[in-house]
């Protein structure tokens, strides 16, 4: 074999770094041009520019103002005539007839006082008049079905109304106004979440925090019956508008299917990791068993399996914790089989050494050392699945997940999808305190 001389061993050295050096030049230049001809791709197959132009973002403004605000319902029936009152125009939030809050002032001519200074007057005949500063007097009245408007002289249909044949509707800031030929309707806006505690109908609506302190503590009995403060507990926790009795309960249904499905995953998982281990499998076939078992478990999504399993069991909150059982049994036998095979033999050996059989081995030499691991995947678990309970629970008709899915169908009661989901997060939140906790006094001591 023939050497190289210096020189040519120096050429082709040079010509194996340009070449080197040109590819990774083409390399840097087509991956980001392969990406950005991904997301043209995107852009055109998913209609971006579709998806655009019918986008609605006042419509998410007006579901994101009802989270922090509840909106107070005037509605005159254009039939009979009768003029209703309510929190969010439901029956438990119906004010008694003739009655209502200060800027709602009834009679032949119901004049209703809106934030910004406008006002809206109810006239005879299904007829209204709206008063906005800096606009002017607007009136629709129903005739037959349709709906006539009379605009201000010289002026033209502004941005913030909607104008058909049988519907004229406003949108301002902070209230709203329709009328069809079946209804006429104001809405009030109002930040908070109104009747939280006490509903229309408890002789509590209405006080504020010194009058109920003083209820609570010294003033003589409301019900004869019963103290003041326990009647207060009782109208909170069976109040018809939010339901916190059954919200509560809810709430622990999704944290015991949660804990259900995780521990029971564990204790599960635990065992079979053993035989899914390199080291401590009996026979090459067992451990291939188990981690093609592990494999299908988790592959599976959980919400497959909480459909397939509410057909066969019915739906339940259990059907929900075998859901979150199945597939976090795969997840943990592989993340414990794993952690097996990286176990100090060492320490086995040497408690091997003082004459241990194999499950005292297990129990002194091996578990010591994965359960920090075993620990710690449990609590996230927990966590994690605290949230997918919501989800399941949606399925299987149990938990928060219910009542959550519920309000959502509904449309109009946003301020009890916020009020869910803050139970949800502050939930999480205590638990993942609660599993730091535990971390530290079970790691650290």
């Amino acid at each position: 074999m023939t050497a190289l001389s210096d020189p040519q061993f120096a050429f082709d050295t040079q010509s194996r770094i340009k070449a080197t050096f040109a590819r990774r030049k083409w390399r840097n230049i087509a991956v980001p041009l392969g990406i950005l001809a991904y997301l043209v791709y995107v852009f055109f197959a998913f209609d971006v520019q579709g998806l655009a132009a019918k986008a609605r973002p006042e419509n998410a403004s007006i579901l994101l103002r009802d989270f922090w605000s509840y909106k107070m319902h005037v509605t005159r029936d254009n039939r009979s005539d009768t003029i209703v009152t309510a929190y969010e125009g439901e029956r438990k939030g119906t004010f008694p007839e003739g009655q209502g809050p200060d800027w709602v002032s009834y009679g032949p001519e119901t004049v209703i006082s809106l934030r910004d200074g406008s006002t809206v007057t109810l006239l005879p005949e299904n007829a209204a008049r709206i008063d906005i500063p800096d606009f002017g007097s607007i009136v629709a009245q129903v005739q037959g079905r349709a709906v006539d408007l009379n605009l201000p002289v010289d002026a033209t249909t502004p941005d913030w109304m909607s104008v058909s044949r049988n519907r004229v509707a406003i949108t301002q800031d902070g209230w709203r106004f329709s009328i069809t030929p079946a209804r006429t309707e104001v809405f009030r806006y109002r930040a908070g979440w109104e009747l939280f505690f006490f509903t229309i109908d408890t002789p509590f609506y209405g006080k504020s925090l010194g009058e109920l302190a003083a209820l609570a503590l010294w003033e003589p009995r409301v019900e004869p019956q019963r103290p003041n403060i326990v009647a207060m507990a009782d109208y909170v926790w069976n109040n018809k508008m939010w339901r916190h009795g059954e919200v509560a309960w809810a709430m622990f249904e999704t944290i015991l299917m949660a804990f259900l499905g995780t521990m029971g995953a564990g204790l599960i998982a635990l065992p079979l990791a053993f035989l899914a281990a390199s080291n401590f499998a009996p026979a090459r076939w067992v451990r291939l068993t188990c981690r093609r078992l592990f494999d299908f478990l988790r592959g599976v999504d959980g919400l497959i399996w909480t459909v397939i399993l509410s057909r066969a069991f019915g739906p339940g909150p259990m059907t929900g914790s075998l859901a979150i059982l199945l597939t976090d049994t795969g997840t943990f036998g592989k993340t414990f089989s794993e952690a097996l095979e990286n176990i100090d033999q060492k320490q086995v050996e040497g408690i091997q050494s003082t004459g241990a059989n194999a499950l005292q081995r297990m129990r002194f030499g091996v578990i010591p050392q994965v359960l920090p691991l075993i620990l710690s995947q449990l609590l996230y678990y927990l966590e994690s699945n605290t949230r997918s309970a919501t989800v399941i629970g949606a399925l299987v008709g149990g938990g928060i997940g219910l009542l959550l899915t519920q309000a959502i169908i509904t449309q109009k009661d946003w301020e009890e999808v916020c009020y869910y989901m803050v139970l949800v997060v502050l939930t999480v939140m205590l638990m993942d305190t609660i599993s730091g906790w535990i971390r530290r006094k079970f790691i650290k001591g």
